[in-house]
């Protein structure tokens, strides 16, 4: 009895249990970020991704999935939108299998942001899709950018700049020169790349309510597609291509969903 209540004690004068900040994560090895394989066609193409994984399941049977083709938006008087971005050290250029994409782990508060009214969205990563998923009236772009934030509360905000075929664009290019051409990751020393070379003066924007437009297709997604396009090369759009001849995912059906559009 005397042992039982020395082991009760011992356990009441321990400091109260915190979560360890996740500041000890290894990010130079490689890890899929999904741990059940899809693809955009055939046997595991989008039409079947619900049947691979139950973490899946909205992506067949959600009622606001991305991408949709943008028309009859309605003109409504939103916040104008910021982008608070900044050149750093550009680490990792990763082929998850699935497009070219770039990580950011800022601790909280710090690194870049979208800024909407008074909410921020802070940074966490921007990948590339070919063509591009999102339509404007029916017109489909040669490839998109979409870059996802998060809030403090959790909500998600992916920004989609439309790109189409011009001038080359220098902050892509510093990540076409280190896209490994298979499913790795390479590590960048020296070089340092700033968001807000990839985005167009004019941040204009459709809004709607969607998802991830892949798997998990995680839903309560707050869309920003700008209207301005941003212009990429041809030989970038074709470097692009001999990888990812075609990483889109089909239009999903609206369900009733009002698109607004900025003045």
């Amino acid at each position: 009895m005397k042992f039982a209540l020395l082991i009760l004690a011992s356990f009441l004068l321990l400091p109260a249990f915190v979560p360890a900040q996740d500041t000890d994560t290894d990010y130079s090895r490689y890890v899929s970020p999904w741990k059940t394989p899809w693809d955009y066609e055939g046997p595991q193409g989008a039409q079947h991704w619900s049947e691979l994984d139950p973490d899946y399941a909205a992506c067949n049977k959600g009622m606001e999935q991305s991408p949709i083709d943008i028309r009859n938006a309605r003109k409504a008087d939103l916040p104008a939108i910021r982008f608070e971005y900044k050149s750093s050290p550009l680490k990792y250029v990763i082929n998850n299998a699935h497009t070219i994409r770039v990580n950011y782990h800022d601790a909280p508060g710090e690194g870049n942001f979208l800024v909407v009214g008074d909410k921020r969205y802070q940074l966490t990563q921007f990948h590339f899709h070919h063509p591009s998923e999102e339509h404007i009236d029916g017109k489909r772009y040669e490839m998109v950018l979409h870059l996802m934030h998060t809030a403090a509360d959790q909500e998600v905000a992916g920004v989609a700049v439309l790109l189409k075929r011009g001038h080359e664009n220098a902050t892509i290019q510093q990540v076409w020169d280190h896209m490994p051409d298979i499913e790795a990751q390479e590590e960048v020393v020296g070089t340092e790349l700033d968001p807000a070379g990839m985005m167009p003066h004019d941040t204009g924007y459709f809004l709607y309510t969607g998802s991830l437009s892949a798997p998990p297709c995680t839903e309560a997604v707050k869309w920003f597609v700008l209207k301005t396009p941003v212009e990429i090369s041809a030989a970038q759009i074709q470097q692009f291509a001999k990888l990812y001849p075609r990483d889109a995912r089909p239009l999903q059906p609206l369900n009733g969903r009002v698109v607004q559009e900025s003045q």
